[in-house]
């Protein structure tokens, strides 16, 4: 989840407090559901495991009319199953998403040179962008992994020169719900064979992403006075593979309705200035908040349960709370 900033903490405020409780009317505002690390996040293990996750989460995609983008790491197609794992790629594109540039090797602009990084983000393109190409289709997303934009005002505008002179846009990020923190505990579950584990902890996931969405819709409205289109970060896992028509029904609950990443950009907020350089890899809320010198409400953000966040040393003791969720 979000770090927060430099502007302190205070309570949301009542307007924002209503839309806490999820069943309270509203217009639903457009979110845009974009997944990183692909082809596949985590363990990918046999190259068949990786084409089950993959078909088991584009179809729960289309069955739910969510018109999602993935982001790639070209590295994870280097090996004897390069073929196979391209063919992954052409997959997302022949069900209708779209693809993105996340750098060749995930490298953290943080530590990584300027040259080095601008380096690492033409490779990423060398299979996605012929790929796209080939069914009439310009790869122009470019996520920074981690987040991370820059430490210098001198390296994020070298890089952001790049973008540009490549047809690039960056992809904001305004709602997360560290999928990633619970499908490591999702993977470690089902390595031990243990699917008692992995049900408890896919609904312990649903659940905290219920409360992180509500908190992302109370924060922006505080924010900005408004409900702004939203962009959601997921990662291409088992657990959200495994999760998807759940998830979708939890974001629909909250009243969401599913755009393209392109539609969700159209929203006025994405035109507020993002001037932070810095080593924090900060969602896009946290940025306006910077920009607008006005606090988020970080005494409400919803906690990822201890059992999920902690180091597995010893079967988890029962969360009698996320138990009854699920």
């Amino acid at each position: 989840m979000a770090r927060p900033t430099r502007y302190g903490r205070r309570g949301v405020t009542a307007a924002a407090a209503l839309l806490l409780a999820p069943g309270s009317p509203a217009r639903a505002e457009p979110i845009a559901v974009t997944f990183d690390d692909l082809p596949v996040a985590g363990p990918s293990g046999p190259i068949g495991n990786s084409r089950t996750l993959t078909q088991h989460l584009l179809a729960g995609l289309r069955r739910q009319h969510i018109p999602a983008i993935g982001f790639v790491n070209e590295v994870q197609l280097e090996g004897p199953e390069r073929a196979q794992r391209i063919a992954l790629l052409a997959d997302w594109l022949d069900a209708g998403m779209t693809l993105g540039n996340h750098g060749y090797s995930h490298l953290s602009f943080t530590v990584t040179p300027t040259e080095a990084y601008i380096a690492d983000a033409a490779r990423g393109e060398r299979v996605t962008r012929p790929l796209m190409a080939a069914r009439g289709l310009i790869e122009h997303f470019y996520r920074h992994p981690y987040l991370e934009t820059g430490t210098t005002v001198d390296a994020r505008s070298r890089f952001e020169a790049w973008l540009a002179a490549h047809g690039y846009r960056v992809a904001p990020v305004t709602m997360e719900n560290s999928d990633w923190r619970f499908a490591a505990r999702y993977d470690e579950a089902l390595a031990r064979h243990d699917p008692a584990e992995a049900k408890r902890i896919a609904a312990a996931y649903l659940s905290f992403t219920g409360r992180a969405v509500a908190w992302y819709r109370a924060a922006a409205l505080d924010l900005l006075g408004r409900r702004p289109a939203l962009i959601l970060l997921l990662h291409a896992n088992r657990l959200n593979a495994a999760s998807i028509d759940a998830l979708a029904r939890v974001l629909r609950h909250h009243q969401l309705r599913f755009v393209t990443l392109d539609a969700a950009l159209t929203d006025p907020a994405y035109a507020i200035a993002d001037t932070y350089t810095g080593p924090n890899g900060d969602q896009w809320l946290t940025r306006w908040a910077l920009t607008l010198r006005r606090p988020l409400p970080w005494s409400t953000l919803p906690a990822v349960p201890d059992w999920i966040a902690a180091p597995r040393r010893s079967a988890p003791q029962r969360d009698q709370t996320a138990h009854r969720s699920g």
